[in-house]
């Protein structure tokens, strides 16, 4: 199986020939949520049914428990001030975690009911925090506790970093699921796994564009559709590519939302994170095991 699968010349820029998919650990249930800590050059990331966060330690390759129990946490990154913010399953809250390891709630309700269950969460230069509140946590046990929706709806939601306020700015997806910034916070990037309810409705990414005051959306565009399987969580390089889960693989769009290259990994992929020192290393959390191969690109933000 080839490392890299071109589409359009495009691709084979963002490539290097001689480098290899490398498989990192294995031993999870469902492995998602990278996060990458450029200070300590390592990365954290969710396996959600087993209630932990692991930890890679890219100085030299080891492995350990970061944060167990997790309250079933799922998506990760990091704030302005290198802090961990995470979306938790079994509380329905998103969290960050502070330089002294205390734990800061920053989100668990919306207009006085509670979240769904938090899923996948970004950082945007202002110190805003987005997110995704699909129902997956409380669908069942056995990634969080099964219970009711509160909510009207799955919303993306924005924390202001000043008062704090969780503001919907999302409410048109079925299952809003990962979610990025272009480089120049001009767009949000939104997955809809919404078919995993909705029979037949088509797995998408949908581009929708920052208002100039950085707090509200405009009218989105669909920027891809999911040919087979499930796109989940995503990152965006500076050339403003899309790098996405899509199924078994990872796959390669342009600016324009061409399909221009395909990471075959041969297991389903759940989330993708860029890191190492130069932001070029990207690691990818397939569903039992975390993998990294290098690109020619580095992560926008």
């Amino acid at each position: 199986m080839p490392e890299f699968v071109p589409h359009d010349p495009r691709f084979n820029a963002l490539t290097i020939g001689h480098v290899k998919l490398e498989k990192l650990y294995t031993g999870c249930r469902w492995a998602e949520g990278p996060a990458y800590f450029a200070a300590g050059r390592y990365l954290v990331w969710s396996d959600i049914p087993n209630n932990r966060m692991m930890r890679f330690d890219e100085t030299d390759g080891s492995v350990s428990v970061f944060r167990q129990p997790s309250n079933n946490s799922n998506g990760n990154t990091t704030d302005l001030e290198g802090r961990l913010v995470t979306c938790e399953h079994l509380t329905r809250r998103v969290t960050r975690t502070e330089h002294d390891g205390s734990i800061t709630v920053l989100a668990d309700s919306h207009k006085g009911k509670r979240l769904n269950s938090p899923n996948d969460v970004v950082v945007k230069s202002d110190g805003s925090i987005w997110f995704t509140d699909p129902s997956y946590g409380i669908d069942g046990d056995y990634e969080g506790e099964k219970a009711e929706v509160e909510q009207e709806g799955c919303f993306v939601y924005r924390i202001d970093p000043r008062s704090g306020t969780v503001q919907a700015v999302i409410q048109d997806r079925v299952r809003p699921n990962g979610l990025a910034f272009s480089p120049d916070e001009r767009t949000l990037y939104v997955v809809d796994t919404g078919a995993s309810h909705v029979s037949g409705l088509p797995v998408t990414i949908h581009a929708y564009p920052v208002e100039a005051e950085g707090r509200g959306l405009g009218a989105p565009q669909l920027f891809a559709t999911c040919p087979d399987g499930f796109f989940d969580g995503l990152r965006v390089d500076t050339g403003g590519n899309v790098w996405t889960s899509a199924g078994t693989n990872v796959f390669c769009y342009a600016q324009d939302g061409t399909h221009i290259g395909t990471i075959p990994v041969g297991e389903i992929v759940a989330n993708v994170c860029f890191g190492g020192p130069k932001r070029n290393r990207l690691y990818i959390c397939g569903q039992t095991s975390l993998y990294s191969i290098y690109l020619n690109a580095r992560a926008a933000v």
